[in-house]
């Protein structure tokens, strides 16, 4: 039992709280190359040993064994995690995509399916992975809050909305928490949809807050990726869009360096600073890096860093989408 006492933030407008850095487990099992599990379960405990609660999972990491992977943990601790799970992208055993579904159907099975598999009798947070265009979101935000009543779930979420779609589905269900990209160099959430959250009282969990990695300010090369690490067919990760990019993470490790920290920490705490209730989930698959992204809800921002980080942005914006086509099209739905 974690006896550290570590920031808490809330998310959506209940009585949901969790740990102001929550921990993203979808590279202890997929798309980021090759993983130990006996390695990643260490980083699952020390996390909650150091007061990081709130565990990010979805049935479509590594084709559910992610979920699998957590369930010992959760057995063992159950009381210590806050554990967010999402339906929606389906995949065959192999891994291919086949679809994004919404149906109330599959909304149902989903969630009976990764209770089974992370041995729970209910998740804390149920996200949408992302808007089946297809299905009225009224029909699925429906089903998912019949979950709700069920007892299979405690709050609700969604994942890679529109702010038409937000307001559609809290006007069926409250909605705890919008799960989406945000980070240094990914801020087109600050347009409409962070207003529309927090006009309608929803937090918003950012993934990838780092930028897949790059922020942390090792990688100069898409070429030291494992052969079957997605990013390697990430737009920013290319060419031309990948020198551009080193400029901005250089200057960010620059000023980090600055001020004694490391550039994840001041991308984190960069974060933070943009409201309290904004609750970003790094992934990491070393206790090391767990304890740096952890330090970064103590850093403390004055306005003239802030300042400078905006210069920064403005002076070196980032090159490319943050997806191939196919993923962009399933963003903001």
């Amino acid at each position: 039992m974690s006896t550290t006492t570590y920031p808490r933030r809330h998310l959506g407008q209940g009585d949901l709280a969790v740990s102001a850095i929550g921990l993203g487990c979808m590279g202890m099992s997929d798309f980021y190359g090759a993983a130990e599990d006996e390695r990643s379960l260490a980083v699952l405990n020390h996390a909650l040993d150091i007061g990081i609660n709130f565990f990010d999972t979805a049935d479509m990491y590594g084709v559910g064994s992610n979920e699998r992977l957590l369930a010992p943990v959760l057995k063992a601790r159950r009381d210590e995690v806050v554990i967010a799970t999402k339906f929606g992208n389906v995949r065959a055993e192999d891994g291919t995509f086949v679809r994004v579904d919404g149906r109330p159907e599959y909304v149902r099975s989903a969630c009976d399916a990764s209770l089974l598999r992370l041995g729970l009798d209910h998740v804390d947070l149920y996200y949408q992975h992302r808007v089946d265009r297809t299905v009225p979101i009224e029909e699925t935000v429906g089903a998912m809050a019949e979950l709700v009543k069920a007892g299979k779930v405690r709050y609700l979420g969604l994942s890679e909305a529109s702010p038409a779609t937000i307001r559609r589905a809290a006007a069926v269900h409250p909605i705890a928490a919008l799960q989406t990209e945000y980070s240094l160099w990914t801020r087109d959430v600050e347009a409409e949809i962070l207003p529309t959250c927090r006009e309608l009282g929803i937090g918003l969990v950012p993934y990838s807050p780092l930028g897949r990695g790059f922020l942390a300010g090792a990688m100069r090369s898409a070429d030291v990726l494992d052969a079957n690490d997605w990013r390697r067919q990430n737009p920013r990760f290319q060419g031309d869009n990948m020198v551009r990019n080193l400029a901005l993470a250089d200057a960010v490790k620059a000023l980090a360096t600055q001020h004694g920290a490391t550039p994840a920490q001041l991308a984190l705490a960069w974060l933070l600073n943009r409201g309290p209730d904004i609750v970003p989930i790094p992934g990491t698959r070393q206790i090391a890096r767990l304890d740096e992204n952890a330090a970064a809800a103590t850093l403390g921002l004055d306005a003239a860093v802030l300042q400078q980080l905006d210069q920064l942005l403005a002076e070196h914006p980032v090159a490319g989408d943050r997806y191939p086509a196919a993923g962009m099209a399933m963003v903001n739905g």
